[in-house]
């Protein structure tokens, strides 16, 4: 009995002449015209889309916390399983026999590049330390923030947001994609991996839609990436040049300006599009190789002046920690706290005041101190045990606001991030064994990103809790706290040379991450054509530093000044679809692998000739 062969007839139809030549029309036109009409709405009414993303943002979090936290850690899992079966894990993405294209180094230079580096410059000391001062375990009231007892819980958290879980997301749309490509010659694109589920579906318009997701969910969370990446960009030119008009000097510390943020926007993206124009084969290469060497210079700077027997005890004890609450951090959402269910737990004497009690005690950001200074009237009048009574009737809000402000945001990010991480994972890795997909681009991306947020978060704790800095780094805005605490370190003409090449290095991850973003777009447009046209390139080049540009223009105009409000609303408004997406990734890939295994079976049983 024959089993029925796999689904693989996609059919993309590609202009065969002008401008889209060899590109979706659909799929370029629709992903155009959607991001033309977010630019001209952040740029005529910057207040107006900056409020009506915040508060669409703000809703999707809330209605949606549990379900990103259970499919991320179901993520994790899921791939865990598939390295772990022998039947799965030694399957090779691509010919019997054939040899991955880039070596190790290259390979794991450019996933880590791609992946998180621009996120490891400005996050390896404000993740830390923002994590030291405020988590789950401290919101609860279990130990108080930025003290010795907080290290353990703010390590936990910051391996959670950066470590398998981050990694996992990634790999499940590069696994999905990767497989299709090189074991069955489908096209490179986010509708093939759909293919065992919808089959010929896939060819009309709910293609184009999982497409058109895909390259919507890559421009935002690149633009994002890239948002945080230029902010650090301009203060470490402070640093080093001292020149104010890059900067807003009107807070109690100095922060990019906008003036400052869109020319080194334009810096940047014009330089991307050099990169991206030469390709995967040179630009992203190289500039991933020299990514990989700065950041271990960097890297040995901390070692060599940093707090690095604090860092790797450290290391050690949070790891063990993140190992030992890793289901927990994986399947554990918190829910929102009703007025009602709030009232409730009050004490008799309270409950009349629940209204006015509410939204202190859930604050995921405050503190009990605050909220008792913060009551007035009758509130401020109940007994001191009463009010912190209060405030523990509302910790499971707390709880929900800081998860679903925090950790829900990350996934989101990391969502919109994968279909480019993952497809371009998929790119540079054919010829790799399913196992070797997984632990290369999960487990061993993540142990590096916890050297790095302990040996340079590690020593900025450090430098706080000893003293030394007094406060200076917690003080500093995120992008400018890695310069800070390099100037607690070292001194003098050498702290010059390391902060031109901290500058450097931010300039090449954001290049590498902005041209990759831009590669893999044409990718899916050009129905998984690798060498898509050199002009698109330059289109959506300028696409996407338009995109990035009016939303910090948007973001400026908002309540809280933050020019990266209005691009982390937009980026996780875009990627709940494609969270969807991903999960029925899951499902088809399933299905591919056992269906694979049956034929394989099935064809090794015809092939064994009988004894005589």
């Amino acid at each position: 009995m024959s089993i029925k062969p796999p689904f693989t007839d996609i059919e993309i139809r590609k202009a065969a002449s002008g401008f889209y030549e060899g590109y979706s029309v659909p799929i370029a036109l629709i992903s155009k015209v959607s991001m033309t009409l977010l630019v001209i709405w952040a740029l005529v009414w910057p207040a107006n889309a900056n409020g009506v993303l915040g508060s669409l943002n703000w809703r999707i979090l809330e209605d949606f916390n549990a379900f990103y936290i259970l499919i991320v850690g179901f993520f994790a899992f899921f791939l865990l399983v598939i390295a772990v079966l022998p039947q799965t894990g030694r399957r090779v993405m691509g010919k019997a026999g054939e040899k991955p294209e880039f070596s190790d180094f290259s390979w794991f230079s450019m996933m880590f590049g791609a992946g998180l580096g621009v996120g490891l410059m400005v996050f390896a000391t404000a993740e830390p330390l923002g994590l030291w001062g405020s988590n789950p375990v401290v919101v609860a009231g279990e130990v108080a923030g930025n003290t010795p007892e907080a290290l353990e819980s703010g390590y936990r958290y910051t391996f959670l947001h950066y470590g398998f879980h981050a990694w996992a997301i990634y790999v499940v749309t590069g696994l999905s994609l990767a497989y299709y490509a090189y074991t069955r010659d489908m096209p490179l694109t986010i509708r093939s991996a759909l293919t065992p589920l919808f089959g010929r579906f896939v060819n009309g318009i709910f293609g184009h839609l999982v497409d058109v997701l895909g390259v919507v969910a890559t421009i935002l969370g690149v633009s994002v990436t890239i948002g945080f990446g230029v902010s650090q960009f301009i203060d470490g030119m402070y640093a080093i040049t001292g020149m104010e008009w890059m900067m807003d000097m009107a807070g109690e510390t100095p922060a990019p300006g906008t003036v400052g943020l869109i020319a080194g926007l334009v810096v940047i993206m014009a330089m991307s599009v050099l990169s991206a124009v030469s390709g995967v084969g040179r630009g992203v290469k190289y500039l991933s190789n020299l990514n990989l060497v700065l950041s271990i210079l960097l890297l040995l700077v901390f070692v060599a002046f940093g707090s690095f027997a604090f860092a790797m005890t450290t290391y050690g004890a949070a790891f063990i920690d993140y190992v030992q609450h890793f289901a927990q951090l994986s399947f554990g959402p918190h829910l929102p706290l009703s007025e009602a269910e709030f009232a409730a737990k009050l004490p008799a004497e309270a409950a009349p005041l629940a209204g006015e009690l509410f939204a202190g005690a859930t604050n995921a950001w405050g503190s009990l101190d605050g909220f008792k200074g913060d009551l007035t009237g009758a509130a401020a009048a109940l007994p001191a045990a009463t009010q912190e009574s209060a405030y523990e009737a509302g910790s499971e809000g707390r709880l929900f606001g800081w998860q679903a402000g925090w950790t829900t945001f990350y996934w989101a990010w990391w969502i919109a991030f994968s279909p480019f991480v993952g497809l371009f994972l998929a790119r540079i890795s054919r010829g790799r064994t399913v196992r070797e997909f997984i632990i290369g681009c999960v487990f061993a991306p993540a142990l590096v990103c916890f050297a790095w947020m302990t040996i340079l978060g590690g020593t900025a704790i450090d430098l706080e809790l000893s003293g030394v800095a007094q406060g200076s780094i917690l003080a500093a805005s995120n992008t400018a706290k890695l310069f800070v605490t390099l100037g607690h370190m070292i001194s003098g003409p050498f702290l010059s040379v390391v902060n031109v090449m901290c500058v450097v290095l931010v300039l090449t991850f954001l290049v590498t991450s902005a041209d990759s973003g831009i590669l893999v777009m044409n990718t899916i447009m050009s129905g998984g054509d690798h060498e898509g046209g050199i002009k698109h390139r330059i289109v959506w080049g300028g696409i996407l530093t338009l995109v990035i540009g009016t939303l910090l223009i948007a973001g400026k105009n908002g309540a809280g000044a933050d020019p990266m409000e209005a691009l982390k609303s937009a980026m996780i408004i875009g990627a709940l679809p494609f969270t969807m997406v991903m999960g029925l990734m899951c499902v088809s890939l399933v299905l591919a692998l056992v269906g694979d295994g049956r034929r394989d079976r099935h064809a090794s049983r015809r092939n064994v000739t009988p004894a005589e």
